[in-house]
Formats: C-alpha cells, sequence, structure tokens
C-alpha cells in the first residue's frame, strides 16, 4: 500500500518481519497491578513487601486492623512514597485471604509452636537446648 510520495506502510528495512515474530514469540509479562509491592524469595520469607524495603504488607495490614489511619502509617513510614502505602493497602485488600493467613503464621503462639520456644512469665521466650 502506498502512502505517498515514495512512502509506504511497511518499514524500508525488510528484518522488521523477523522482530516482529521474535516479538511476537516471547512470553510478556503482565504488568503487575501493584507496582509497589514485590515478593523476593529469602527477603522477609518471601512474603509480599514494599518494594526498596523490608516492610511486609502483613505489617501495614495489621496496623489497619488495629484501626491505625493512612494518614498515622504515612507518618510512621516518613521513608516510604504514599503511594506505596497506597499500593501496600490495595494488595491487602486484593490478596486479603493470603495475607490473613501471613499473619496468622506470624502471631506469637504460632512461632512458639513452629519453634518450640516457651514464653516465661517473666517475659522472656527460651528454646529447648539442642543436643551437641
Amino acid at each position: 500500500m502506498v502512502l505517498g510520495a515514495g512512502l509506504s506502510s511497511e518499514p524500508a528495512d525488510p528484518s522488521w518481519r523477523a522482530l516482529m515474530r521474535s516479538a511476537a514469540a516471547r512470553k510478556s509479562e503482565p504488568m503487575s497491578l501493584h507496582p509497589y509491592v514485590v515478593q523476593t524469595e529469602g527477603v522477609c520469607g518471601g512474603s509480599a513487601r514494599i518494594r526498596d524495603s523490608r516492610i511486609p504488607v502483613r505489617t501495614i495490614a495489621e496496623y489497619l486492623r488495629s484501626g491505625e489511619s493512612r494518614a498515622d502509617l504515612l507518618h510512621l513510614y516518613p521513608h516510604v512514597e504514599p503511594a506505596a502505602i497506597d499500593d501496600a493497602i490495595g494488595y491487602y485488600v486484593d490478596h486479603q485471604q493470603e495475607i490473613e493467613a501471613e499473619i496468622e503464621a506470624n502471631m506469637l503462639d504460632a512461632v512458639l509452636a513452629d519453634t518450640g520456644g516457651v514464653l516465661g512469665a517473666d517475659g522472656v521466650i527460651r528454646f529447648p537446648r539442642r543436643p551437641r
């Protein structure tokens, strides 16, 4: 198809077809609905966290559940962009069952049961000695 004065709808370089086939063959990554939330194996136990931090989304969720406001969170984490706090809240809303399970798994009773630790009357957690 000629568009006028020597212009056509196809690029002059015939290799454009190979580039298009190559691009179509690659599996594209879907755009994240939560760009400020990441999961990295070995960081925060692989839990969802705010990008460039070690603040798990479950921590944000726990603050919200205890009655803290968005403004309180922004004051508590002044080094975190407001959009990142908003995104963590959005992630919690979108993945509430997952985050609630993480909160439950990280409750003191669950951690003590997992590790064999015992909370003493003095408030100190003690762990059984390992045989040497």
